[in-house]
């Protein structure tokens, strides 16, 4: 743990924190269907367009059941039509390698996951997806998911800031905003930088390079499909990847999306080339999330809560960073027990380029932000450096969280932190003025039971199943690590993955694709219903003036208290599970022995 990374994590805290007012100040315009914004010039003729088109009158509000049927019909219309690209993938241009379609399983579970954000991949982008799949079945939805996000954490923001009301806003009118002012103009300008960088934007077809040493492959090494070969193979050519890869990564990042355009995800060097474009792609990732609490603050007119939430997250964040570098910095005890001591620490499934700290970064905050996107291999991992994400996905994703769902994720906790603060002090519970009641807490407890059954009863049924064993690249505790980290990052809509877990077998057992899909639209909708109808609930209330028994929501007690209900609830539901998976497997590594 070098001097150099301490500046390394000082720098990104401090261009992350002084991003956070401009972008807050700028979403509050975006939000706003009223609010200036410089590029309304250019784009208010196309969004008035786009409403007329759309049948939509961007002046008439919704309440919270009408916002939300709006979002449950346009992700489900979303999700069909991605659907059906991918059953008809080899029908469709933009196809230069003639790849066949996807089998029902696999397509039913990248529709999911691109729908609702999570963008888990049961397959090697390269050799699976058309260029026109990526671009217009899976790209599309990395902006449209990020905006539908987006609406949700502003939906609930009015529902806390508005009182005696009784809409949140238009859900077309927030979607199309997101999209035309947010998301669309700053990916332009982060793909053009990524292009600078070095990364590829073009149509041609995939290269060929001839190897300098022929590599043999051995009879029973598995192929790109899980199927072992039967014979020798002696491979002389290389596949070089081509496409438009910078105008995807650029909302892959922005949108806390996450799906790589190859198999290595950011570790590949068109995805990532160099030291200065993975600080700016961690960046990205954070920025709208980190803006988000600016706008409570502002929305609430109270800043001092904004920077509380931010503040919470912070130190949830950097005690995470703390945690999975120091893992890593240390190397693996079994090597140490045999006398195999790196200077470098355990550099397993790492790239060189990037080093212990910035994979230990880079996991941190694609575990914390629902991002997904990966620079290094979690499976190689330490069994503490792989806890940390494990559990960053389990605390709900609230950690920045992704773009919206990270807001309305940790607001669901302030609202139990402020109920648990009533019952302290014998008062009922208030919220910036609003009472807290039953009805409330019921909302708030139920959005959180519905992540915590999901990815409990699904590790638990893939655990004791033929087919969830089957599809393990490990035994013991860590081959249980595999299965929990799966569930936890698809309910969490996160994506990324202990990639030793086969999910899309050889023989093509479709167990793991259609659970995992289920689990993302699970963490997806049946989170945000109970989450809309707590807005519905307190947009309606009326405001009390503070009184000498009002909870103040800002400043250092109210945020101890609101990370204590996060990491409680956290390690109530989930330190069992941890306890059978990378717990025990480091207690087992200290040992000496894996298993």
């Amino acid at each position: 743990m070098h001097s150099n990374d301490w500046l390394q994590l000082a720098l990104f805290i401090g261009v992350l924190a002084l991003i956070t007012k401009p972008l807050g100040i700028y979403l509050t315009k975006v939000l706003d269907a009223e609010g200036k914004t410089w590029l309304d010039p250019v784009v208010r003729p196309v969004e008035k367009l786009s409403y007329r088109l759309m049948g939509v009158e961007p002046s008439k509000e919704h309440g919270w059941k009408g916002y939300t049927f709006a979002m449950l019909l346009f992700s489900a219309v979303g999700m069909l039509f991605t659907y059906a690209i991918l059953r008809l993938q080899h029908l469709l241009p933009l196809n230069p390698q003639g790849l066949p379609a996807l089998s029902p399983a696999l397509a039913f579970n990248t529709a999911a996951s691109f729908t609702t954000n999570t963008n888990w991949q049961s397959y090697g982008g390269e050799s699976t997806m058309s260029y026109f799949s990526q671009m217009v079945a899976l790209t599309i939805h990395n902006f449209t998911s990020a905006a539908v996000g987006i609406s949700i954490a502003a939906a609930l923001v009015r529902g806390i800031s508005r009182h005696s009301a009784a809409t949140l806003g238009n859900f077309w009118v927030d979607l199309v905003r997101c999209t035309y002012y947010l998301l669309l103009p700053i990916c332009l300008a982060f793909a053009v930088f990524l292009v600078s960088q070095g990364m590829i934007q073009n149509f041609k077809s995939y290269d060929t390079a001839k190897l300098v040493e022929p590599i043999t492959i051995p009879v029973g090494t598995p192929d790109a499909a899980g199927k072992p070969s039967t014979e020798a193979q002696t491979i002389t050519d290389q596949t070089i990847v081509q496409g438009p890869m910078a105008s995807q990564i650029a909302i892959k990042m922005l949108g806390t999306n996450g799906g790589g355009f190859t198999n290595a995800n950011a570790a590949h060097p068109f995805e990532n080339p160099n030291p200065l474009s993975n600080f700016f792609q961690m960046l990205a990732i954070f920025a709208i999330g980190s803006g988000l609490t600016y706008y409570l603050g502002r929305m609430t007119k109270n800043q001092a809560h904004g920077w509380s939430v931010w503040t919470a997250m912070m130190v949830l964040f950097v005690t995470g960073v703390v945690a999975c570098w120091w893992a890593e910095s240390h190397g693996n005890p079994i090597h140490q027990a045999m006398g195999v001591v790196t200077g470098d620490g355990n550099m397993e499934g790492k790239e060189v380029r990037f080093g212990i700290f910035n994979s230990s970064l880079f996991a941190t905050v694609t575990t914390a932000a629902s991002c997904g996107a990966v620079n290094a291999m979690h499976d190689s991992f330490t069994a503490i450096g792989g806890l940390v994400p494990m559990f960053m996905m389990e605390l709900g994703e609230v950690v920045i969280g992704g773009v919206g769902a990270g807001l309305y994720g940790m607001l669901v906790f302030v609202v139990l932190a402020v109920f648990i603060a009533g019952l302290m002090v014998g008062r009922t519970p208030e919220y910036l003025g609003k009472k807290i009641q039953a009805y409330d807490v019921k909302m708030a407890m139920l959005a959180l039971l519905v992540l915590t059954a999901s990815i409990l009863g699904f590790t638990a049924w893939a655990a004791v199943s033929p087919w969830g064993q089957a599809g393990l690249n490990n035994a013991g505790p860590h081959g249980f690590s595999e299965i929990l980290y799966a569930y936890s990052s698809a309910t969490g809509n996160n994506g990324s993955a202990f990639a030793g877990l086969t999910a899309s077998p050889a023989d093509g057992d479709p167990h793991y694709n259609v659970t995992l899909g289920c689990a993302m639209l699970i963490g997806r909708f049946l989170m945000i219903i109970p989450i809309m109808a707590l807005a519905g609930s307190l947009v309606k209330k009326s405001i009390a003036p503070p009184s000498a028994g009002t909870f103040p929501v800002s400043g250092a007690t109210f945020t101890i208290l609101l990370l204590g209900t996060v990491l409680l609830i956290g390690a109530l539901n989930f330190l069992p599970a941890l306890a059978l998976g990378p717990i025990v497997e480091h207690f087992l590594t200290l040992g000496g022995h894996l298993f």
